[in-house]
């Protein structure tokens, strides 16, 4: 038994979800299951909420936020104690990752190196931000002031995806807590636990009750209920395109309210003729891919490769897939853990299938490894028409497709709805600017695979987002109302 396994026996894990500062049951006393994706063990069992719950969680937001024990602070106060949720975040990193290890599948070395440490470092940058930034004033006449000021905008409803629980989490109630709102946070039903260990943690650190609740079931009795309420002010959502689109919808039909949605990718990496080390842009690209299962809108699902150096790409590619070790995610030496649910590994087999039928060559996995693992995957002779060229498949797969000029190659990296994010490598910095901007991609990375940091701002164009960013200083304006007060000097 490994250390973290022995941890996993310790948890104690929540069962309510979290509203007002308590947790609590659903108001109907129903119930859904969590189960760990490696095991099919039970792991708990939360409430299965419903408008009801989230009725309860908006109401106490709302009491939360006009009474300003929340909104009200100095913004160095709000730093002050976002600061110590950082600080109590990694104090409990171990239980935090083994909870997320085991909820969703995700190898435990990368909760704790990576995940736990931007979880954290994203708390604690948007509370440093925030007593930071400036209002305005705008050029008048002598005889009037115009001040140009951010207000918070009240209650923010928060629907995270199951891929990374905890980190998207903290890029959603970061900034909008640093800027004095109440948030109601619904997390994916399959990874609701560190969401509620978390608010938990944020009571701890000096969070007042009502301010950040989590409220666990399903979409279509929570997600929904909360993007049609009338008392949210805003709902920031990370998931598919599929479902962001319903929340724009919700919106029209309820109170107008902001929607921030970064939603699906289909991501591209291109390498162009000039691209050089060919075996390093291979250990690059298999970590765009098969890192966290592949469940990551941003990961490069397919390569496009000038045909001077697609054939040592697709070789040397093929030699990473014996490095991404496949096993028990709270063993430390695991790279790969299991895919979140048995529904995902079907959509993912699935595609996989569809892509040997429609003529794609397999050259490496293309079949599952028992349970919910899937065995990295590499597809070369992929085309634009194929399903795994178009599609999200949100799995360890990767399709090749050989360009003939590097024009073609950017040409073909746009042929897609998405445009989250993408990749170019280059030896030329002339080649690096120019085809950057010619990629219609919300980030893109030179000569990396990179989602860039804290700092800089997160999002996609066409469907892979819409209304804001998630990250930076721009994330900041999302969960704000822009306001203008004219004062009139000319009478005492």
């Amino acid at each position: 038994m490994t250390q973290y396994a022995k941890i996993a026996s310790g948890l104690k894990l929540p069962t309510g979800a979290f509203v007002d500062g308590r947790f609590v049951p659903a108001a109907s006393g129903a119930t859904f299951e969590t189960r760990n994706p490696y095991t099919g063990a039970l792991i708990a069992t939360l409430p299965a909420c419903s408008a009801v719950d989230v009725n309860d969680a908006v109401a106490a937001a709302r009491r939360a936020f006009e009474a300003g024990v929340w909104s009200g602070l100095h913004p160095a106060a709000r730093k002050a104690v976002l600061g110590r949720l950082a600080d109590l975040l990694m104090a409990h990193r171990e239980e935090l990752a083994v909870m997320e290890a085991m909820d969703s599948g995700k190898p435990v070395s990368d909760c704790l190196e990576i995940d736990l440490p931007e979880t954290a470092n994203a708390i604690r940058w948007h509370g440093e931000a925030q007593d930071k930034l400036y209002d305005q004033i705008a050029p008048t006449a002598p005889d009037a002031l115009a001040l140009v000021v951010r207000e918070p905008l009240g209650v923010v409803g928060a629907v995270l995806p199951w891929n990374f629980p905890l980190l998207m989490m903290a890029w959603k109630i970061g900034p909008a807590l640093a800027t004095g709102n109440s948030v109601v946070v619904k997390p994916a039903e399959q990874t609701s636990l560190t969401a509620l260990r978390l608010a938990e943690l944020a009571l701890e650190a000096g969070v007042p009750p009502g301010v950040l609740n989590v409220v666990t079931g399903m979409g279509p009795d929570v997600g929904e209920p909360l993007g049609r309420h009338m008392d949210v002010d805003a709902i920031t959502f990370t998931g598919s395109t599929e479902v962001g689109r319903k929340f724009l919808e919700y919106a029209a039909q309820s109170n107008l309210k902001e929607v921030c949605l970064e939603m699906g990718g289909k991501s591209a990496a291109v390498v162009l003729s000039d691209a050089a080390n060919i075996a390093d842009i291979a250990e690059t690209q298999a970590n765009a891919i098969f890192w966290n299962m592949g469940e990551n809108c941003t990961a490069n699902s397919r390569i496009i490769a000038h045909r001077d150096v697609h054939d040592e790409l697709v070789t040397e590619l093929a030699k990473q897939v014996p490095q991404w070790t496949l096993g028990d995610p709270l063993d430390p030496g695991t790279r790969q853990g299991p895919l979140v649910s048995t529904e995902h590994f079907a959509k993912v087999s699935g595609l996989v299938e569809s892509g040997k039928a429609q003529g794609a060559r397999v050259v490496a996995g293309g079949e599952g490894a028992g349970g919910l693992m899937f065995k990295p995957t590499i597809f070369a002779d992929v085309t634009p028409q194929m399903d795994i060229y178009q599609q999200e498949i949100f799995g360890p797969i990767v399709g090749v497709t050989r360009a003939e000029s590097d024009e073609e190659a950017i040409e073909l990296a746009n042929q897609t709805q998405y445009g989250l994010a993408a990749t170019l490598y280059t030896a030329s910095i002339a080649k690096a600017h120019r085809y950057a901007r010619k990629l219609r991609a919300g980030t893109v990375g030179v000569n990396t695979y990179s989602e860039g940091e804290i700092s800089t701002p997160f999002g996609g164009f066409k469907a892979s987002g819409f209304g804001g960013r998630d990250n930076g200083i721009h994330a900041h304006e999302q969960y704000t109302e822009l306001k203008t007060i004219w004062v009139n000097l000319s009478r005492d």
